[in-house]
């Protein structure tokens, strides 16, 4: 396998770490942003989507040239 797919795996295992550590932090906190989101309209969460994406894009890139 090459180097973008191992970096593709740690990326993964980053987000796993990271939410896996909020849920066990905050309980409380992550059931009441589900929630939140299940009444969020469904562009409104495409939107902060694509925005999240692009933002996470190009700090990649930023960072990895």
């Amino acid at each position: 396998m090459g180097r973008g797919i191992w970096d593709f795996v740690v990326a993964l295992g980053l987000v796993l770490a990271l939410e896996g550590l909020l849920f066990a932090a905050f309980p409380g906190a992550a059931k009441r942003a589900m929630a939140n989101v299940l009444e969020t309209p469904d562009p409104i969460l495409r939107g902060v989507g694509i925005a999240c994406a692009v933002v996470g894009v190009l700090a990649i890139w930023f960072v990895r040239g």
